[in-house]
């Protein structure tokens, strides 16, 4: 079985929706799985290449200036129209709704292909963060139009589901709520009873960008160092983006607060590490269909303080796992950091409960389902012409 899978972001830049998809493609290849993916190309500001990949095609790429990492594969339909042609994949995946997943979309339509997408990010949401609101119409046609021809639409929560049905969308899956247990997990030995004899580090890990709202998260440590001007702590945010310069300049502006900006992080070797010594995971994006980090974050048996909107809403649940407060509300947020960081016993349970969720979202089974629906959508287009 042949997958090409087009996608416009993957390793070595790292985000929710490259990690999601590297995870795909390795899964299924250990399933059997021929798979191709066709990606932009690295810029010159240093990001290096993976090691050489045989399957892994890369299409020359220039960069939004606003958004460096956004690299854009313009005039390069014909690469993708080739690589079909060449490598004759039974499905093509298109991960992402820009440059490189329009042209698996429209190539695989023109060889008589089935196609699936993805539905990783609700851009239409963005706009606000953005500042142009204006756009949210056009952005949610976009994604109407991207995806309603396809065999089959996967995303990752419950809400983001609701969400394309709204647009009239149908073949939609909820898939890649995953998590590897195995790489993020607690630090052995660490006793989070024992946190007050130490700076108490609280955790942000994510794109330091607009649709976050980092601003939040500095503005309400700063709240709470203030209720507690005794207690040393410390927030440690993990990440890069384009609002990095200016977020920096938020946080020195709080001459009271520890901010340590730490810079983007190895997935594999540092991050694991780095979720394990915290103390509790903050979080402020009301925008995410799937928030892969707090899932990461619970892994690793952090509590997570989070806005339940999107689809954390659905691993979140408020002093169970963590401590949920209103969108945009930092008053309500630095309230759920003082807690966290006065009550050692909810602490300790809330990190028990943290655990026990990401255990329940497998990648392995969450990948077997991917397989068996791959193979569906096959086995239909075979059926429609007469195969």
């Amino acid at each position: 079985m042949r997958l090409l899978v087009c996608t416009d972001t993957y390793p070595p830049l790292i985000n929710g929706v490259s990690v999601v998809t590297a995870l795909t493609v390795e899964g299924l290849r250990r399933r059997g799985w021929e798979c191709l993916v066709v990606m932009p190309g690295m810029d010159a500001r240093g990001i290096p290449h993976p090691p050489s990949d045989r399957e892994v095609e890369r299409l020359p790429a220039v960069s939004w200036h606003a958004y460096p990492d956004v690299r854009a594969a313009l005039w390069q339909r014909h690469r993708v129209r080739a690589l079909i042609n060449e490598f004759h994949p039974d499905v093509v995946h298109c991960a992402t709704e820009f440059v490189v997943g329009w042209y698996g979309r429209q190539e695989a339509r023109r060889a008589g292909v089935p196609y699936t997408t993805s539905y990783h990010t609700d851009f239409s949401r963005y706009t606000a963060s953005w500042g142009v609101p204006w756009l949210r119409r056009p952005v949610q046609s976009w994604i109407r139009y991207f995806h309603r021809h396809a065999a089959r639409v996967f995303t990752p929560s419950v809400s983001a589901r609701n969400d394309l049905r709204a647009l009239g969308l149908r073949e939609l899956e909820v898939w890649g709520r995953g998590v590897d247990v195995n790489l993020f997990r607690p630090r052995a030995g660490l006793d989070t009873t024992c946190a007050d004899e130490r700076p108490f580090r609280f955790l942000y890990v994510g794109r330091l960008a607009p649709e976050k709202n980092i601003e939040l998260l500095i503005d309400a440590m700063a709240l709470t160092q203030a209720r507690h001007p005794d207690r040393a702590m410390v927030l440690d945010i993990v990440g890069d983006g384009p609002s990095r310069e200016a977020l920096t300049e938020r946080a020195a502006r709080q001459s009271t607060v520890t901010i340590r900006f730490l810079g983007a992080q190895d997935r594999q070797c540092a991050l694991p590490r780095i979720y394990a010594e915290a103390d509790a995971f903050v979080y402020a994006s009301a925008t995410e269909t799937l928030g892969l980090v707090v899932l990461e974050a619970m892994a690793a048996g952090l509590p997570v303080i989070a806005t339940p909107a999107g689809g954390i809403a659905e691993h979140l649940r408020d002093d169970i796992n963590g401590l949920a407060y209103p969108t945009g509300d930092c008053g309500r947020c630095a309230d759920a950091m003082s807690r966290m960081l006065t009550d050692a016993l909810a602490r300790v349970r809330l990190a028990k409960g943290a655990r026990a969720t990401a255990e329940q979202r497998s990648w392995d089974s969450e990948l077997q389902r991917l397989d068996v629906s791959y193979r569906e959508v096959l086995a239909r287009s075979r059926e429609s012409h007469g195969i």
